[in-house]
């Protein structure tokens, strides 16, 4: 677990990195963010989580996420796979029905991650996946309900926490079909 959490510290210095440099270089990484139905801005996809606007988007999104990180590392295993499906699937749904706006942030994730949790605790009826949902919920559940709408606000990509939100409730869904699969062909 250890070596695990020194992942989270990686990924959030990595955000850090890549916005600090983002401020020394003559280019604008923001240009490479998540523009929807655009050719150009499927590269986004994967790039949006590393991407931040200001010093205040990328600290309201580094608080959340090393919180979430850590309680998606404590409490499963495939936890790679899981912020993997979030991104990918969250930046696809975005790509394909999101508003015509350059979206950038890790904030997709933070939602991603928040509805796994909760979702999760639904799909595999565990008690510690239950005890997780539960304190999730309590964190995060009103930022998820109005986070997700477009009374956000004109500068927020409610619609990249929406599909991110959707993205890691299916991947919540579809992982515990999966770890039922696999009890199943076990027994």
């Amino acid at each position: 677990m250890v070596k695990d959490s020194q992942g989270i510290v990686w990924f959030v210095a990595l955000l850090w990195l890549v916005y600090l440099v983002d401020l020394i270089l003559p280019i604008d990484f923001n240009s490479y963010g998540l523009v929807p139905r655009t050719l150009y801005g499927l590269i986004g996809i994967p790039l949006m989580p590393f991407l931040h606007g200001s010093w205040g988007h990328l600290l309201g999104n580094t608080i959340p996420l090393c919180i979430l990180l850590f309680i998606l590392l404590s409490s499963r295993r495939g936890y790679l796979e899981v912020i993997v499906s979030i991104v990918i699937l969250g930046g696809l749904l975005l790509w394909c029905f999101g508003r015509s706006a350059e979206h950038v942030g890790a904030s997709g994730l933070v939602y991603g991650l928040v509805a796994f949790l909760i979702a999760s605790g639904f799909a595999e009826r565990k008690p510690v996946s239950i005890l997780v949902a539960l304190l999730v919920g309590f964190l995060y559940g009103t930022t998820l309900l109005w986070g997700v709408l477009p009374t956000a606000g004109k500068s927020v990509s409610w619609d990249g926490h929406l599909f991110g939100a959707i993205a890691g409730a299916g991947t919540a869904f579809v992982m515990g079909k999966k770890s039922d699969t696999q009890e199943l062909s076990s027994h």
